[in-house]
């Protein structure tokens, strides 16, 4: 629904309610920003040697044009500071300048001018990182035009990406904000065994996904083992009906993917020694295929949608006959049953509190999972929501399982399970050095809680992206809505 032009006062968008500048004025500074370089289509007579895409071709073609939003050099001080990185420091400080975390610590000094925020009685995190989001590609209302997520036409659609399905305007985005998510990967859904690329967004307003991509971050390729898979197409009368039927199918679409790869890497390698002719063609380009050597390349990570113990362990055995690694189980309900052979791997496991028994490969979870799988010295367990509602408290969802932990007799502190919803999910996005947790050079992504983030009654007060304060629970003109949300909400005018 869109607004009548004759409205005498039209609604305000996202970057005037947030940044109180409309949208003319924020594409020009935008410009400013970008400069002026642009990139053309291929000139046509142009050698087919040198305007071939190579078979691992992990640099998009849809490049991020995500820029930090206007920020103000910011203090906020006397708080109670979790890194992220293990620390908790009482009574401290963090310094926030150009868009990055300036210094950590206590009796920091601000830059004339700065805005000073008293932390007392409140405390302060990195900003949340979800690991495996639907938003944008099953966006809010839940209704049939908007289910872009599961590309089910065929058990491997490697060559779809998420981003291609992610709406902006969902109010999904803004609802994660206000319980401090920062940024998340979006996933397609896991109908397929291999289901195709994955993207990692900031939580920004923006009127296109390129602006909200993260720059620099690697794609992901969405895998998916058991029921799902099995059931989608074995209700067809197809292949794969039975878990056997998965494992032949993802084994056939890597030697595949190996085939290609090798074949490109034959033509680049006879081109570069002067051997191949010079109208010599490339091999044939397959969108499909160029992911899963993306892949086997290690450019693109694999996050695998996978319940049982004993599929994560084929799956990683899977992983080692084609040479390539698995970055993360997702639901990863037995994961504590491997917990060991996950963090010998280097794998993280991403995990609900309590989720269980919704189907067979569900049922036999436990409250301690997360605890459990945390508990190796490698162990990297992550607090993740595969839902439109529980993006909007991860805190308390890493509280469910701080809670199941010490009932079970496992203490863990507040410094270390933060790491659950902020550094361990910055680690299997591949963003760490950027995000994720509050140390010197890393982009200011950070949430100022009422209180303790891991008490029920805790709310996030105020929410910072790359330094600008994007959402703010006392000041109304700093809790963005989506332009979808106010289409179709009456307007409140002089009071009514």
């Amino acid at each position: 629904m869109r607004f009548s032009p004759q409205r005498s006062r039209r609604p305000m968008s996202v970057p005037e309610r947030v940044f109180g500048a409309p949208w003319p004025a924020l594409l020009a500074a935008a410009a400013l920003v970008a400069g002026c370089t642009t990139t053309g289509p291929a000139d046509p007579a142009e050698p087919a040697a040198e305007r071939a895409a190579p078979a691992t071709e992990a640099a998009a073609p849809f490049p991020s044009t995500y820029r930090p939003l206007p920020s103000a050099p910011t203090l906020i001080e006397g708080a109670t500071v979790l890194t992220g990185t293990g620390e908790r420091i009482d009574g401290g400080a963090v310094l926030l300048v150009e868009g990055r975390i300036a210094a950590v610590g206590r009796d920091l000094e601000a830059p004339a001018g700065a805005r000073r925020i008293d932390g007392a009685g409140r405390w302060v995190t990195p900003g949340i990182i979800d690991v495996h989001s639907h938003l944008g590609v099953y966006p809010s209302p839940d209704v049939a035009a908007h289910r872009d997520g599961n590309e089910a036409t065929d058990p491997v659609t490697a060559e779809v990406w998420a981003e291609h399905s992610v709406w902006p305007q969902d109010p999904g985005f803004l609802t994660a904000l206000a319980g401090g998510v920062t940024a998340m990967q979006v996933l397609p859904g896991s109908a397929n065994l291999i289901g195709g690329r994955s993207v990692t967004l900031k939580n920004v307003p923006s009127r296109t996904v390129q602006g909200m991509k993260l720059p620099g971050a690697p794609y992901g390729l969405k895998m998916a083992c058991g029921e799902n898979p099995k059931r989608v197409y074995g209700n067809r009368g197809r292949a794969p009906s039975t878990r056997m039927g998965n494992v032949a199918g993802y084994r056939a679409a890597w030697i595949e993917a190996a085939r290609y790869a090798e074949e490109w890497r034959r033509w680049e390698e006879e081109r570069e020694s002067g051997e191949a002719e010079p109208d010599d063609e490339p091999p044939e380009r397959d969108l499909g295929l160029e992911t899963l050597a993306g892949v086997l390349a290690g450019e693109i990570l694999v996050h695998n949608h996978c319940y049982r113990a004993d599929e994560m362990a084929q799956m990683l055995d899977v992983a080692r006959e084609f040479g390539y690694e698995v970055t993360a189980f997702h639901h990863a309900v037995e994961a504590y049953k491997v917990a060991d052979l996950l963090a010998a791997n280097g794998v993280c496991a991403a995990m609900w509190a309590d989720w269980w028994g919704f189907k067979m490969e569900a049922y036999d979870g436990v409250r301690e999972n997360v605890a459990l799988v945390d508990r190796p010295e490698d162990g990297c367990a992550i607090v993740h929501s595969d839902s439109e509602d529980g993006i909007q408290r991860l805190n308390q969802e890493a509280a469910k399982a701080m809670a199941a932990a010490r009932r079970a007799g496992i203490d863990v502190p507040r410094e270390r399970a933060i790491r659950w919803i902020t550094a361990n999910p910055a680690r299997a996005l591949g963003v760490l050095d950027e995000t994720g947790t509050l140390e010197p050079g890393k982009a200011a992504d950070v949430v100022v809680w009422s209180g303790d983030p891991f008490s029920v009654y805790a709310l996030a007060e105020k929410v910072f992206v790359d330094g600008a304060l994007l959402y703010d629970r006392s000041d109304p003109a700093r809790q963005p809505e989506s332009d979808f949300t106010l289409g179709i909400l009456p307007a409140v005018e002089g009071g009514r």
